[in-house]
């Protein structure tokens, strides 16, 4: 069972892969996650002038990896197959092709990430992934 976890650095994405975690054992077969962070674009045509391609790489690595420090240290050891991947592009959109193209069969996320706040039904990434999913989403509060 493969199974996408956008992760952002927020208490709701570790949420949300705790729960993953958690209830591996409910899958009749191994559980592989594959753990995504997504960052926005910040390039428009004129910083590109004044900041290299190799620059942007490198801040989209180092910002992604900050956001999956505490998601890597839950899973480690966990006995779970898990693959990281850090995205450029818009966010929902960049974690439903993710999950198509690596073949997940479920993308479980927090109902609200780090844009989030208190007073949203539903966040806005989580109602555009389920709108852009091929595949169930599994929303934790």
């Amino acid at each position: 069972m493969r199974i996408l976890v956008p992760v952002d650095g927020s208490e709701n994405a570790l949420r949300a892969l705790r729960h993953v975690v958690s209830h591996r054992g409910d899958f009749s077969e191994p559980t592989e996650l594959h753990l995504l962070n997504v960052q926005p674009p910040v390039a428009s045509g004129a910083v590109k002038m004044f900041i290299s391609q190799q620059q942007l790489n490198d801040y989209y690595r180092d910002e992604g990896l900050a956001a999956l420090k505490d998601a890597r240290a839950l899973v480690d050891g966990a006995g779970l197959g898990v693959h990281h991947h850090i995205g450029v592009g818009e966010i929902a959109p960049t974690i439903a092709s993710y999950a198509k193209e690596k073949g997940c069969h479920q993308i479980a996320m927090g109902t609200h990430g780090r844009g989030g706040f208190a007073g949203a039904l539903l966040g806005s990434v989580a109602t555009k992934v389920i709108h852009l999913a091929e595949m169930p989403v599994l929303l934790v509060k």
